[in-house]
């Protein structure tokens, strides 16, 4: 079983995730928390042999992204994880993308669910997956609960 490290994800921005206003994209920042949940499945286990061998992996059920600062072109990448709360087939992961001096960049709130690919339902996580889920949920349980975490979207009156 692989253990979870923070950053979770290293990478830099690419000159094709610049957009007209010279910085990240908002769709490079939504890629790039992508890839990280990608990262979170193989070092819990759920790489690619396990996906075929057990038609098991974890879908995105819902996402809430805030941008915090601009990310600019060749700008390294840093994206820790925070697990908030787990249940046997649900992750509520939180994620924030860093860069090189430690600025947070932008957040990712979001809801992870186990599927059976072979019936595409909901299921319980496999028992060493789940054991890694609890490993990185006890690690992180006197954590603060970031400031982003559970926004709504709204206009203040």
């Amino acid at each position: 079983m692989s253990s979870i490290q923070n950053p979770l994800l290293q990478d830099y921005v690419r000159h094709d995730w610049i957009d007209y206003n010279g910085h990240m994209t908002d769709h490079a920042y939504a890629l790039v928390f992508s890839l990280a949940v990608d990262k979170l499945m193989v070092d819990l286990g759920i790489d690619e042999a396990f996906r075929e061998e057990h038609q098991y992996s974890i879908y995105t059920l819902e996402t809430h992204l805030c941008y915090l600062q601009e990310a600019h072109k060749d700008e390294e990448l840093h994206v820790d994880i925070q697990l908030l709360d787990y249940d046997s087939k649900r992750m509520h992961a939180f994620f924030t993308m860093f860069n090189a001096d430690g600025a947070p960049l932008a957040t990712s709130e979001q809801m992870l669910m186990g599927m059976d690919m072979k019936e595409g339902r909901p299921s319980p996580f496999p028992s060493s997956i789940q054991a890694a889920i609890e490993n990185l949920g006890n690690s992180q349980q006197d954590l603060p609960k970031p400031k982003q975490a559970g926004r709504v979207i709204g206009i203040r009156k």
